[in-house]
């Protein structure tokens, strides 16, 4: 299987008592995670089947929808909904998917 979409399923698996938490006080912020997450992983397999311009613009939206799953964790942080909870592993895994995206969308020229 494509490394990126592995990563992003896991990702979806660290988050799972993440949006737990959050959804006790935000169900909407919870909701859009899942959804952002998700939607994620969809746009990373879908690309990994496409040539040129449309495989590309399919990553910057995994890209995009990272980025939001980051920003309502950080959104749920400041809100004080996340307070006691060990974000290491979610966030280490954030960070290896959206590494493994900067490589898709910027891939080496020899």
């Amino acid at each position: 299987m494509f490394i990126a979409l592995q990563v992003s399923q896991e990702v979806i698996r660290s988050l799972r008592p993440i949006v737990d938490k959050i959804r006790m006080h935000d169900a909407e912020s919870a909701r859009q995670i899942v959804h952002a997450a998700s939607g994620a992983a969809r746009s990373i397999a879908e690309g990994s089947k496409r040539v040129g311009k449309d495989r590309l613009h399919l990553y910057r939206i995994a890209d995009g929808s990272a980025l939001e799953v980051r920003t309502e964790i950080g959104n749920a942080q400041g809100w004080g909904h996340l307070d006691g909870v060990d974000l290491t592993q979610a966030l280490a895994v954030l960070d290896r998917q959206a590494a493994l995206l900067y490589r898709l969308l910027h891939p080496r020229t020899r």
